[in-house]
């Protein structure tokens, strides 16, 4: 019998996948439920790279779902059912990872360091953030697009998808401090607001060239041939950024 990818919760995380959420609350129930199994899959290593992604991401969407109920959206419907969308492909890569089926290489880079404890946790957590942006973000906005009859010119779609960048920009900085060793709060002290500001802009950029690998891909969606080469070649760049993130190099500069 193989050995079970998730460890002795396995069947539980698997459960928790085998629904799809309806609004931003269940993404949020399914993330926190699904913090406290992989936490629980390596017991000597509670900070696991896979766990320490959920984690961000956990934080980051809660704050999505107390912001559109505050009414901060112009078109909640727009950016609920993208909260959905991107959402599932995340899980559909657990899913695949726990029963050894195609996972996306984007996401192997880090599923395959579960068990590695000289991983740190900021790399950990940004090379999902890559994962996810990178690779799953571009196909969530066509499926959402699709399904809602819009498409890349919605002016009010894109402002809704550009506030989603200030609620980066104010939960990233403590998120990124959480990760970071006694010596390297204290380098990050010293640094002022400089890593806040280089990071918020990486944020801006890299979600800008989601929205701008969607709408390039928009007009040729509805041919699969073209939108497998499309969905290829993101997944082998945003594997390999992925890798450099979760290298010894690049671990010792986080």
């Amino acid at each position: 019998m193989p050995e079970l990818r998730w460890g002795h919760v396995h069947d539980d995380i698997l459960e928790i996948l085998t629904h799809r959420p309806t609004d931003v609350a269940g993404v949020v129930e399914d993330l926190a439920q699904l913090q406290v199994l992989l936490e629980a899959a390596t017991p000597d290593d509670s900070e696991n790279p896979v766990a320490d992604f959920n984690h961000l991401y956990w934080v980051i969407t809660k704050t999505i779902r107390d912001r559109l109920d505050e009414g901060a959206f112009a078109d909640p419907d727009f950016l609920t059912l993208l909260d959905i969308e991107f959402a599932e492909r995340y899980f559909a890569a657990l899913r695949c990872w726990g029963n050894r089926t195609d996972t996306p290489m984007a996401w192997q880079v880090l599923f395959s360091r579960l068990r590695d404890e000289s991983i740190r946790s900021l790399p950990s957590a940004a090379a999902g953030v890559n994962a996810h942006i990178n690779y799953d973000l571009p196909f969530a906005l066509l499926s959402t697009w699709h399904k809602l009859g819009s498409g890349p010119d919605n002016d009010e779609q894109h402002r809704d998808y550009l506030y989603i960048n200030e609620i980066f920009f104010d939960r990233i900085p403590d998120l990124r401090r959480s990760y970071l060793s006694t010596w390297q709060i204290c380098i990050d002290r010293l640094n002022g607001k400089i890593d806040d500001w280089y990071q918020n802009r990486l944020v801006e950029f890299t979600r800008d060239i989601a929205w701008r690998d969607a709408a390039r891909m928009w007009p040729t969606r509805h041919d699969p041939e073209t939108m497998e080469r499309e969905r290829a070649r993101l997944d082998k760049h945003t594997a390999f950024i992925g890798w450099a993130l979760l290298s010894p190099v690049a671990s010792m500069l986080q």
